[in-house]
């Protein structure tokens, strides 16, 4: 059974930073790793993925803000959010491109002052 859990979310202010941690239940060291998130109201939008080679992309929003990363050990993809704004309020999911595709639960991120 596959389960991706996020962890590290809060309330952050403006210009703060956050580090977002996602731990696989197996390794997924072939696939593509990701953060999505979703504001109220929105749709849920791309963040960052990773691929196995550690080719990494990143949403236009989060450039030179952002930065994915995975740990092949632990079996865990981080998202290092740095000079957060409040635009950047949102529910943070981890995702992995396997068969189907698979969610984490979600971690709330609010970035207020």
């Amino acid at each position: 059974q596959v389960q991706l859990v996020e962890s590290g979310g809060g309330l952050v202010q403006p210009g703060g930073s956050l580090r977002l941690s996602c731990a696989a239940s197996r390794t997924f060291s072939m696939y593509v790793l990701g953060w999505y998130r979703q504001a109220p109201g929105k749709q849920r939008e791309l963040v960052a993925t990773i691929s196995r080679d550690g080719t990494t992309n990143y949403a236009d929003s989060v450039k030179e803000r952002f930065t994915i990363s995975r740990d092949y050990a632990k079996n865990t993809v981080y998202l290092q959010m740095n000079s957060v704004k409040s635009e950047d309020t949102a529910v943070y999911y981890c995702y992995v491109n396997y068969y189907s595709g698979y969610w984490g639960q979600g971690t709330q991120v609010t970035v207020s002052s």
